[in-house]
């Protein structure tokens, strides 16, 4: 596939602090590429760098092409093919949707003549076609997230940086946002997002990165990234009627209380084992939770941290 952006080496330093230590992404044409990293991590600084608002110290940052720090215009015009949405909704709450979407195709260089057919996309875009002409300090939450996201793409980029783009919204319109971005992915473009729903960027996204300590410790799809870290084993959650006391196991087990927790490979074949050792104790198994190899399990495997807002 063609990188439409990469960044290789990036190292920046604010002080003694040294927020991005030789951090590397590849972005793929038409792909949905997540990056992940805990709080203070270089997630921010990162994308920042992408969009020109800090100048790295060391690295290159390639977009559409155009290296971002080379003086001959080619890097202002590879950026005007970029889209950004903020985390943070950048939208006036007393214009109507349809005028935020007019002044935004207008700051991103839309011709006046293409105005009203955007528009007019963006509305049904994003289902706010029937509240278009009010002001949208009355808009739900996630209405004005949607919106957010068509203000940032008005002039149809070819790649997309979306910092946290369902932050704080229910489920439903989590889930439309979603089915937005990928009508945008399906018409073409290529998008960087930065999420704390790690259940979401195993579902949508095609590969990942991973950031920790300025630097990309892990970057693959889901499946590869677990074959790398956790392996492909299950664990097994059984939840008893009483604290099992002094139990022989046939394998490494974790009790808490009530609770046994243990790591299998073949769970048709092992969990009769367990199975068996606690019903010779004479305990009744009240609850089974068998849980598959996740991104969540990955994330805590490589950084030890939870990954929260």
């Amino acid at each position: 596939m063609t990188a439409v952006l990469e960044v290789v080496g990036a190292r920046k330093h604010f002080g003694t602090t040294r927020a991005l230590d030789g951090a590397e992404l590849t972005l793929d044409r038409g792909e949905c590429l997540g990056l992940l990293g805990p709080n203070g991590a270089g997630k921010t600084t990162l994308v920042r760098s992408i969009t020109g608002r800090v100048r790295l110290d060391e690295g290159r940052i390639t977009l559409l092409g155009a290296a971002l720090d080379a003086p001959d215009g080619k890097a202002d015009e590879a950026r005007r093919r970029l889209g950004v949405v903020p985390q943070e909704v950048a939208i006036y709450p007393l214009l109507t949707a349809r005028e935020n979407l007019e002044v935004f195709a207008a700051l991103h260089g839309v011709a006046s003549a293409q105005v009203k057919e955007r528009v007019a996309w963006a509305l049904e875009w994003t289902g706010l076609a029937d509240r278009a002409d009010e002001p949208t300090k009355r808009f739900s939450g996630g209405m004005k997230r949607r919106l957010n996201i068509a203000c940032g793409i008005m002039h149809r980029p070819e790649v997309v940086l979306l910092d946290e783009p369902t932050v704080g919204v229910d489920p439903q319109s989590r889930q439309r946002i979603w089915e937005m971005l990928r009508q945008l992915q399906s018409d073409g473009a290529s998008l960087l997002l930065t999420t704390h729903q790690l259940d979401e960027a195993e579902r949508v996204c095609e590969r990942i990165v991973i950031i920790d300590h300025g630097r990309a410790i892990a970057a693959g799809t889901l499946d590869g990234l677990i074959d790398q870290t956790v392996g492909r084993g299950r664990q097994v959650t059984l939840a008893l009627n009483e604290i099992p006391g002094n139990v022989r196991w046939d394998r490494e087990v974790t009790v808490d209380g009530r609770t046994v927790r243990a790591h299998v490979q073949d769970v048709a074949e092992e969990l009769a084992g367990l199975l068996g050792a606690i019903h010779d104790r004479g305990l009744t198994v009240q609850d089974v939770r068998v849980e598959a190899p996740s991104l969540h399990a990955v994330f805590l495997h490589l950084t030890g941290r939870e990954l929260r807002e």
